[in-house]
C-alpha cells in the first residue's frame, strides 16, 4: 500500500481521542491529500488537546458530539479508532455501503517494510516493548548485528504510527506494543507481526469483551495470523508461569513455519538480575520477555549487562517520583487492573498506603482485596470502584484493616501524606482504568505527582520557616 492510496479520497476519521491514534491517521491522510472530516462522540472541549494539536490543517472538518450517518455514507475511506468497537453500528453501516473500513495500525503494517515485533499482554506490555527497544539498541554497536535502527510505537502512544512509517527502511526493526483493540483490527485484515510476544493475560477490559475467553481471544488473533515469510518461520514467544502463555506455546509449538520459544524469570542470569534496578516480581518477568527476544536478535549477554543498568522505570509505572521525610511516593497510575495493583503491592517489603479506585470495567476485586488486607498499612480509595474493593478488602481483613473511601485524587494524596510515617511506600495503583475522574492514565499519573510536588513544597516551607 503507498500513502498516495488516499489522495483525492474522502477520508472519516472516527474516533479523534485523546491518546493520538486519531490524531496520527487525521495528519496522514491531510498528507497523503485527503479530504478529511473527523468524527467523535465527544465534544470540543473534552477533545481541546487533540483538536489544538491539528489546529495547522485548516481543512479538517469536524463532526463533534455525535456521529452523522450521512459522514460515513460519502466517505471513500473509513479510518476507526482501535477504542471503537467491531460491533459499532457505525463500523457496519460502513461495511454494508462497502466502504474501505481500516485502521491506523493496518495501514502502518501496510507501509512497514521492516520486521515488527509485537509485545502485548494483560500487564507488563508497555515495560517489556521499552526494555526490549532498549536493549536491541544495545546491539547497534555490535559488528555481526545486521539491523541499522530500532524503531518504538504502538499503543504506548510515544512516537506516531503513521507518522514514522516513511522513515523506517528494510534493514531496520520495529517493536510495537498492541493492544487487545489493536490485535482485533489487525486480525480483520488478517494480519500480525512476524515476532509476537505475551507477557501474561488475566481479566481485562471486561466492560468492552463481557467474558475472560473473549477477551484471550482477541489477544490470541497476534499469533493466529502470523506467517512465515521468505526469509525465516513466524516467531511465538510465551511466557512459561502464565497459564494461558503455557497453554498456547502448546497449541501452537507443532505448526509447520513457526518457532514458538518459552520464556521464564529462572532463565535470567544472577548477572543480568543485578545489572536490573526496577523493583518487584513482575519486572523481573517484563525482563525475562526482553532478554529473550533480545536474544533471539543475537544481542550479547555483555551488551544487555552493560546497558540495563540505564533502564528507568516508564512515567506511570512503578515510577518514583519523590522521598519526602522518609516516605517513598510511587506513581503506578498505568496499574489499570487489580493484577497489575498486586505486583506493584508485591514489589515492597515496606509498609504500602495504597490509593486505588475508578472507572468500572467489571473486573473482580477479591483477590486485591486479600493482598491489602495482607500487605498494605492502610487503603485509600476513590471513583466508581472504590465501594467495591473497600468491601473486598473488609471481606478478606474481617473488618480490620484501615479503609477509607474519599471524593477525590488530592484528599487522597492528604489523607497519605497524614498517615505515613518514615520508611512507608505511598503507592498510587489504582487496579482501574481512569475514565470516571480523568481523561486517561496520564492524565491521572500528572495529578498525582503535582499534588506530590504540593506537599514537598509546602514541607520545605514549613522546615524554613521553622528555622533558627
Amino acid at each position: 500500500m503507498k500513502t498516495d492510496f488516499l489522495s483525492g479520497k474522502n477520508v472519516l476519521i472516527m474516533g479523534l481521542g485523546r491518546f493520538g491514534g486519531g490524531l496520527d491517521a487525521a495528519e496522514f491522510a491531510v498528507n497523503a491529500g485527503a479530504k478529511v472530516v473527523v468524527t467523535d462522540l465527544a465534544t470540543a472541549g473534552q477533545l481541546s488537546d487533540s483538536l489544538n494539536k491539528l489546529k495547522q490543517f485548516q481543512q479538517i472538518e469536524y463532526r463533534l458530539g455525535s456521529h452523522q450517518r450521512r459522514d460515513f455514507e460519502q466517505a471513500d475511506v473509513v479510518i476507526v479508532n482501535p477504542a471503537v468497537a467491531p460491533d459499532n453500528q457505525f463500523v457496519k453501516l460502513a461495511r454494508s455501503l462497502n466502504k474501505f473500513v481500516t485502521a491506523q495500525v493496518n495501514i502502518f503494517f501496510d507501509l512497514c517494510p521492516a520486521p515488527i515485533i509485537g509485545i502485548t499482554g494483560a500487564n507488563g506490555k508497555s515495560t517489556t516493548a521499552a526494555l526490549t527497544t532498549h536493549l536491541l539498541r544495545s546491539a547497534l554497536a555490535q559488528p555481526d548485528f545486521k539491523y541499522r535502527r530500532i524503531w518504538f510505537s504502538g499503543n504506548i502512544g510515544n512516537e506516531p504510527l503513521l507518522g514514522i512509517a516513511n522513515q523506517i527502511t528494510p534493514d531496520d526493526l520495529v517493536v510495537l506494543e498492541l493492544s487487545s483493540f489493536q490485535i482485533e483490527q489487525l486480525a480483520q485484515e488478517a494480519k500480525a507481526p512476524h515476532v509476537a510476544l505475551l507477557t501474561n493475560l488475566l481479566p481485562n477490559h471486561l466492560d468492552r469483551y463481557g467474558a475472560f475467553e473473549n477477551y484471550c481471544a482477541a489477544k490470541e488473533n497476534i499469533f493466529k495470523f502470523q506467517q512465515p515469510d521468505d526469509a525465516s518461520p513466524a516467531v511465538s514467544i510465551f511466557n512459561a508461569q502464565d497459564k494461558i502463555g503455557a497453554e498456547w506455546f502448546d497449541k501452537y509449538n507443532s505448526e509447520a513455519g513457526r518457532v514458538c520459544i518459552k520464556f521464564s524469570t529462572d532463565d535470567v542470569s544472577e548477572r543480568i538480575r543485578d545489572a536490573f534496578a526496577l523493583p518487584g516480581r513482575a519486572n523481573l518477568e517484563n525482563l525475562a520477555a526482553a532478554v529473550t527476544v533480545a536474544g533471539y536478535f543475537g544481542v550479547k549477554d555483555d551488551a544487555i549487562e552493560g546497558r540495563l543498568p540505564e533502564f528507568r522505570a516508564l512515567p506511570h509505572r512503578l515510577e518514583l517520583i519523590a522521598e519526602l521525610s522518609g516516605v517513598r511516593w510511587y506513581n503506578d497510575s498505568k496499574a489499570t487492573t487489580p493484577e497489575a495493583a498486586i505486583a506493584a503491592i508485591e514489589a515492597f517489603d515496606q509498609p504500602v498506603i495504597i490509593i486505588a479506585g475508578g472507572y468500572d470495567k467489571h473486573t473482580p476485586f477479591d483477590e486485591l482485596g486479600k493482598r491489602i488486607a495482607r500487605k498494605a498499612k492502610a487503603a485509600i480509595l476513590i471513583g466508581q470502584t472504590a465501594r467495591k474493593i473497600g468491601e473486598a478488602i473488609k471481606v478478606a481483613a474481617q473488618n480490620k484493616a484501615q479503609v477509607e473511601i474519599v471524593d477525590s485524587l488530592e484528599i487522597a494524596v492528604e489523607h497519605a501524606a497524614q498517615c505515613a510515617t518514615g520508611g512507608d511506600v505511598v503507592l498510587l495503583s489504582p487496579a482501574c482504568a481512569s475514565y470516571d475522574m480523568f481523561d486517561n492514565y496520564e492524565h491521572r499519573g500528572r495529578e498525582f505527582v503535582e499534588l506530590v510536588r504540593k506537599i514537598s513544597k509546602r514541607s520545605q516551607q514549613t522546615a524554613a520557616s521553622q528555622a533558627p
